[in-house]
């Protein structure tokens, strides 16, 4: 038993472990309407496609969050633009703004390639978080949640019927607008934490599995 416990002893690990466990919470949240949606792959397209953002940020000296936030945002309303205004399907949207954004940071990276540290973006670096990303971590985390436990049966109205959730007063384009945000900020935490690649295990795994364990949204 000591040795399973010993981990917490150490400020850096319980600080990386609970931090880990906020942030796979609220991925494994967004994760189930991503997948009742059939937008998986969002999850893909918004963690490659803040690379841009991260670069911009590194060469400005900005705090990297604040350009994958923008970045982020900026994909999420181009995919919802696009999904709203064009005949185009969801996966040729995802598609197109994941290649473009990813190509663009590629780009930017290869421009000043010593401002750019390559592997925090793509792996993370949970054991060396800064007390500040902590702070801003636990903030984007609880915000998120909060929201999400106040706004999950109207998000699940519009994501399942659209017509219906305008039939009861809801607004499906400020519900969605709110959801990609929510996405976008989350990924940028799951960013900082387990880096790109594993962002993508984040917001596609948990949702997968639960739709293989039930077929109901319990409490609805």
């Amino acid at each position: 038993m000591s040795v399973l416990l010993e981990p917490f002893s150490y400020g850096y690990m319980f600080n990386a472990i609970w931090v880990s466990a906020l942030v796979g919470g609220v991925c494994a949240f967004l994760s189930c309407y991503l997948m009742l949606k059939g937008w998986s792959l969002i999850g893909d397209a918004l963690s490659h496609s803040i690379v841009p953002g991260v670069a911009g940020a590194y060469m400005l000296g900005l705090p990297f969050s604040i350009g994958a936030f923008f970045s982020g945002g900026l994909a999420a309303g181009t995919m919802l633009f696009l999904n709203q205004r064009t005949r185009l399907r969801e996966d040729t949207i995802i598609g197109l703004i994941f290649s473009s954004f990813f190509g663009l940071g590629l780009f930017m990276v290869s421009l000043n390639p010593t401002s750019v540290n390559i592997q925090t973006i793509v792996l993370g670096n949970i054991l060396a978080i800064a007390p500040s990303d902590i702070v801003q971590l636990a903030i984007i985390g609880f915000v998120s949640l909060a929201i999400l436990l106040l706004k999950w049966k109207d998000l699940m109205v519009t994501f399942f019927d659209e017509n219906h959730a305008r039939s009861i007063g809801l607004n499906p384009l400020w519900l969605k607008g709110l959801f990609f945000t929510l996405l976008s900020a989350t990924t940028v935490a799951a960013l900082q934490t387990v880096g790109a690649f594993l962002v993508i295990c984040m917001v596609v795994t948990p949702g997968a599995t639960a739709y293989l364990l039930t077929t109901a949204s319990r409490g609805y």
